[in-house]
């Protein structure tokens, strides 16, 4: 069977992928393209995740597409909410037709004789199709779908209870009266422990070290004035530019000044917890922001600690016994329920292997050009959005950047892009500068970032803004070339 060929492949149907489509509908009408999802619907993360109180960890008018004004009245919105939001996106801009689900891609092969991807994709069935494009667009997000990260807990078999990861959650489990507890200290722990805290007869969030959390509102008066005041988008995009501003300024405060940022936000959890708290338990060893800060909405977790619905235990795991969990110290944990929220794991680009000319492509050894494409690696970019604000922030910039790429290789008329280090020495560092277990675990097999422009990343919204919109496509660091024409392919290639 001839593969299929696209101008555009889009990898992954999630948050990125269909605002990668929607952009391309309205900036690229001319290109033609598809989404090969490897799941049976849209939504990516929202509609994976489904655990109890699933909610984003970014106010979602900064998570929101910058062209879909967020109309909700929740600032942080549950899992249902969100893919309804994306459902919604891909019904206005008509992308449902173009997405192909149960579509797993294995690998991906440039060939630079013909400046074309050649995919290798698993269907449903099994059986392996071929599809292939000019330029490949990766909205795979940055963890394995297929299972989360657990550490090994000995004695695990001992357990009378049931074991929960939070990415596997069982449809219509009931925990009603049980005695619960939740490992971990992240986002997703912040949220399972007040959502399950009214139907289980007590959760205990047990953490190895406590992490930085925030509270933020649920529901902002400023936003509803705003809405009043204003047409829709000219209030979202108010709304969006404050909260972007927000998030910005506290980012900075806590990198500049992290003693008093400390300070400030012990302080706030101090005021929400009863008296007799120990603080110990909201004590991180490490400066804010080197850890993602947790969103806490309403301070619904100090409200649960507070009613002794719940609680907090700080300590390392010895070993699971019938009983529940033991700890170094002795003290022991009665569970019905143990649910390991201990994180991700890692997987760049989807899992699939990417092969240029039949060499093996290797992220750890590749720069990231701009956050967008890797260094040595021809019509390819990647979607990584923020990893101090709303993740849909840099995905918008980048989409809107390939679509300004795809048009200026138009306009030149080549096929082929492939950025290089122009010259002189770069100093190479981590992608990513943050200290979380699951980015630590895999550190060494992320791509690297360059020491300045257009190599350094920046983390910074409104600079990334500039950069991208007003980007000199003809950089010295973007080679162009063009191998073979589009009307030189086989015409069963070319449709």
């Amino acid at each position: 069977m001839a593969a299929d060929y696209f101008d555009v492949i889009i990898i992954g149907a999630g948050l990125s992928g269909i605002g990668a489509a929607c952009h391309l509908q309205r900036e690229c009408p001319e290109k033609t393209f598809t989404i090969l999802e490897g799941r049976t619907a849209i939504g990516g993360t929202w509609d994976l995740f489904r655990y109890p109180g699933i909610r984003s960890d970014s106010d979602m008018f900064t998570l929101g597409y910058a062209f879909k004004p967020w109309l909700n009245k929740k600032g942080i919105a549950d899992g249902d909410d969100i893919r309804h939001y994306i459902e919604e996106a891909a019904a206005e801009h008509n992308i449902q037709p173009h997405i192909r689900f149960q579509q797993r891609v294995k690998s991906a092969h440039f060939c630079s004789q013909r400046a074309c991807w050649t995919l290798e994709v698993e269907q449903h069935s099994g059986d392996i199709q071929q599809y292939r494009c000019q330029f490949l667009l990766g909205c795979t997000g940055y963890y394995d779908y297929q299972q989360g990260f657990t550490p090994e807990f000995k004695g695990r078999e001992s357990f009378n209870g049931d074991i929960i990861h939070p990415q596997q959650w069982p449809e219509n489990y009931r925990y009603d009266n049980k005695k619960v507890v939740v490992i971990g200290s992240g986002a997703t722990a912040v949220t399972l422990v007040p959502a399950m805290a009214d139907k289980a007869e007590h959760v205990t969030m047990l953490q190895r070290s406590p992490s930085y959390v925030i509270t933020v509102p649920q529901q902002d008066p400023t936003v509803t004035l705003t809405r009043k005041l204003l047409p829709k988008l000219w209030a979202y995009r108010l709304i969006r530019g404050r909260n972007i501003s927000i998030t910005l300024a506290i980012y900075r405060f806590c990198k500049r000044f992290p003693s008093a940022a400390r300070k400030f936000l012990q302080w706030t959890v101090k005021k929400q917890l009863p008296n007799d708290a120990n603080m110990e338990h909201f004590t991180p060893k490490y400066a804010p922001w080197d850890e993602r800060l947790c969103a806490v909405p309403d301070g619904d977790l100090f409200k649960a600690i507070d009613s002794k619905q719940a609680s907090v235990v700080t300590g390392h795991i010895d070993r699971f016994n019938e009983r529940g969990i033991v700890l170094t110290s002795g003290q022991q944990l009665d569970a019905d329920v143990i649910i390991t929220a201990t994180g991700l794991n890692i997987q760049m680009l989807g899992g699939m292997e990417v092969f240029v000319d039949g060499n093996a492509f290797e992220p750890n050894s590749s720069m990231s050009y701009r956050g967008v494409m890797f260094e040595n690696l021809p019509n390819m970019a990647m979607v990584f959005g923020y990893t101090n604000a709303s993740w849909t922030l840099k995905a918008d910039l980048i989409s809107r950047y390939v679509c300004r790429l795809l048009r200026h290789m138009d306009h030149k008329g080549v096929r082929q892009v492939v950025p290089q280090v122009a010259s002189g020495d770069i100093q190479r560092s981590p992608f990513i500068d943050m200290q979380s277990g699951y980015i630590a675990r895999v550190k060494d097999q992320l791509p690297k970032q360059g020491s300045r422009r257009p190599w350094k990343l920046y983390q910074n919204y409104f600079l990334d803004m500039l950069l991208l919109k007003f980007a000199n496509m003809d950089d010295p660091s973007l080679h162009y070339s063009s191998p073979r024409t589009k009307d030189e392919l086989e015409p069963s290639q070319a449709h």
